[in-house]
């Protein structure tokens, strides 16, 4: 029999792609909207447009990733903390789990990396700063409950549409629109990660270790404690799954309960 790592590597290697792609996003949106020399900064010259326009552009990266058979299969987490938060629920496995937080660490630092690669100098500039989250003029108590915050939201609300038979399907599509909601008004604070795996990619390009503290407790202690008020009201039988998109066929290989009860939405 093979080992249980052997069996899931292929959900490992496509958690790792997704956060990736989001990052590869992230910097190439990043120059696009905050280098000087760029058209698009030129043209758009106030800032909080800029950043609708950067929360638009990685919230649909978010959905697309969701939505992509990639993504279907493994759940698209692209976050350690939620997936921390999917293994104090009981929907993955301890193994799992390893793997998946080891490969969206990776999917951060090669996709900062692929970018620093092509576009080194201009990733560099103080104005795109390798697309880092660091705490803002507000200070770094501000930055915590600002991330912890749209952390605890974020998975409230994955938790309460993921499980729900008529919405279920639209969980990838109220996720993007949080992000693209978060870049626009809450950046401000502390840069918007949410991910520590998100937010140690762009650290390790930059070499700017600047509250990272942050990034590393705040996410994963809002997401938790949004997973436990969900448990108190609905019990963890609630949770039936930790993939955001449960309405296809593609393989599972989570504590999945969604076809056995849902069988007709697929």
């Amino acid at each position: 029999m093979r080992r249980f790592s052997e069996q899931h590597w292929p959900e490992y290697l496509m958690e790792a792609w997704g956060l990736g792609v989001f990052m590869v996003s992230a910097c190439g949106f990043g120059l696009l909207l905050e280098h000087p020399a760029s058209p698009w900064h030129q043209a758009v010259a106030d800032p909080f447009s800029r950043r609708f326009l950067m929360g638009l552009a990685m919230g649909l990266t978010a959905i697309g990733i969701v939505y992509s058979p990639w993504g279907k299969r493994s759940g698209a987490h692209l976050n350690p903390s939620m997936t921390l938060t999917f293994l104090w629920l009981g929907k993955i496995r301890l193994k799992d789990a390893v793997y998946y937080i080891l490969a969206q660490f990776a999917g951060g630092l090669i996709g900062v990396g692929l970018v620093v690669l092509i576009l080194r100098d201009a990733l560099a500039h103080p104005s795109v700063g390798y697309v880092t989250t660091v705490p803002r003029h507000a200070g770094t108590g501000t930055a915590w409950f600002a991330e912890f915050g749209i952390s605890l939201l974020m998975m409230f609300v994955v938790l309460n549409v993921s499980n729900r038979p008529g919405l279920g399907r639209y969980t990838g599509l109220f996720a993007g629109s949080l992000v693209a909601a978060y870049i626009t008004f809450e950046a401000p604070f502390s840069g918007m990660s949410m991910n520590p795996a998100r937010t140690f990619g762009s650290a390790f390009a930059a070499r700017i270790w600047d509250g990272l503290w942050i990034y590393f407790t705040a996410p994963p202690f809002g997401m938790l404690l949004a997973a436990w008020v969900f448990v108190r009201r609905r019990g963890r039988a609630g949770v039936t799954c930790a993939k955001l998109h449960h309405q296809n066929r593609e393989r599972c290989i989570f504590n999945c309960g969604y076809r056995k009860l849902n069988p007709s939405t697929l």
